[in-house]
């Protein structure tokens, strides 16, 4: 199973890679089987993924091999779930109606994503909108600033991201600078670029 990042991937509670995790990442593997995928490098056979606690400081980072990843859950795979619990869900459904025809692959990730994956209740009255965009070619700059708009008048804040085959960045950024440079996320670091299609060799270009 192929891993990309902001995926979330259910797997047994033994599988994880980590050292000296606090006790709230014990608990929460007990009750949840969900991890999800971290932009990081990581050698052969092993995924990076982060752990999600109660709390919004409760992050944790840690490796689990690709052979024990029972089930795959993207972004664009729950985009159609319908859930209006919180402002951030309904906004969800408002984003899907300003967005209907876009050709990219798109879905939302972190608490949104979260929650109408597995069922489990994580957003809250406060909660933003995390939305992940798949572009495997290069974007105008005018259809970006158009998809910037037209989720700038959500009740919520969207954070925005694109994921391409080599990076990750933020869509305000693309569609809004003046520059053209921006900050680009490799899995091993961040660095200010003009072309986010572009590998770089000083980096690893997993996942």
């Amino acid at each position: 199973m192929n891993a990309q990042a902001h995926d979330l991937l259910r797997i047994p509670a033994d599988s994880l890679c980590t050292l000296m995790e606090p006790r709230w990442v014990k608990e929460v593997r007990r009750r949840c089987p969900w991890v999800v995928v971290r932009r990081d490098s990581s050698p052969e056979g092993l995924v990076p993924v982060g752990i999600r606690g109660v709390d919004r400081s409760q992050r944790w980072g840690a490796l689990v091999m690709q052979e024990s990843i029972e089930e795959i859950i993207r972004p664009e795979d729950v985009l159609l779930r319908s859930a209006t619990r919180t402002p951030a869900l309904a906004a969800l459904r408002q984003l899907r109606e300003k967005w209907s025809g876009m050709a990219l692959m798109w879905g939302p990730a972190g608490s949104v994503g979260f929650e109408l994956a597995t069922g489990q209740c994580v957003t809250t009255e406060a909660s933003d909108l995390d939305i992940v965009i798949r572009a495997e070619s290069p974007i105008a700059r005018e259809d970006a600033l158009v998809l910037y708009d037209r989720a700038a008048s959500l009740a919520v804040r969207a954070d925005i991201r694109v994921e391409t085959p080599t990076c990750g960045f933020s869509l305000e950024e693309f569609a809004q600078s003046s520059s053209g440079r921006i900050l680009l996320r490799y899995p091993g670091g961040a660095t200010l670029g003009n072309d986010p299609w572009k590998a770089i060799s000083m980096w690893a270009t997993w996942p």
